[in-house]
């Protein structure tokens, strides 16, 4: 998997929307990125990996209420090749990655305590392991909409003398938003 890849395929948005034909490919391709990326802009992450181990540098903050230095970090859910070195390139032993019991509960680590101030350089496996259902199906939802207002160019949908109007509004399909929530989405606090 790439890092910020597409969550779904054309295919999959073809076969979501019911479209048997290969005339609209490369737009149903377009709606499938730019669908991909709604769901990062909402989730404040995205939900690829990297395949080699990289490094990326992060500054320590001072957590009065535990008594370490603290930071948070991308979404890392390999610690298979994980190192954590302090500012000069040594490596350190004693730190603990947070939440607790992530790896259980298929969630990434976020976060990471230790007793030496920054910066710390970390060596990993960024990323998710594989892109959640949840994410898969708000993206296709995201995807059926942009395909939905490509038949109603002025933002209304439905048919009046119907009573099934409805306005697309300028935001995210409110499906996505129910299907995500509080679990996928990644809120980044400033000091």
């Amino acid at each position: 998997m790439a890092w910020e890849p597409d969550y779904v395929t054309t295919a999959e948005v073809k076969s979501y929307l019911r479209i048997t034909d290969d005339d609209d490919n490369a737009l149903i391709g377009i709606w499938a990125t730019t669908a991909s990326r709604a769901v990062d802009t909402f989730c404040h992450r995205q939900f690829g990996s990297v395949d080699v181990v990289e490094d990326r540098t992060y500054h320590t903050a001072w957590d009065r209420l535990i008594g370490s230095w603290t930071t948070e970090i991308d979404d890392l859910q390999s610690v298979v090749a994980l190192e954590v070195a302090d500012g000069v390139g040594t490596l350190l032993a004693d730190y603990e990655l947070g939440p607790t019991n992530a790896e259980q509960k298929g969630k990434p680590f976020t976060r990471i305590i230790t007793s030496t101030p920054g910066p710390l350089v970390i060596s990993g496996l960024w990323g998710w392991a594989e892109v959640p259902a949840a994410v898969k199906n708000a993206t296709l939802i995201q995807a059926a909409r942009f395909a939905a207002r490509r038949d109603s160019p002025f933002g209304m949908a439905g048919s009046p003398s119907e009573g099934t109007e409805q306005r697309l509004l300028a935001t995210l399909d409110p499906d996505l938003k129910t299907a995500l929530g509080s679990k996928y989405r990644r809120e980044w606090w400033a000091a």
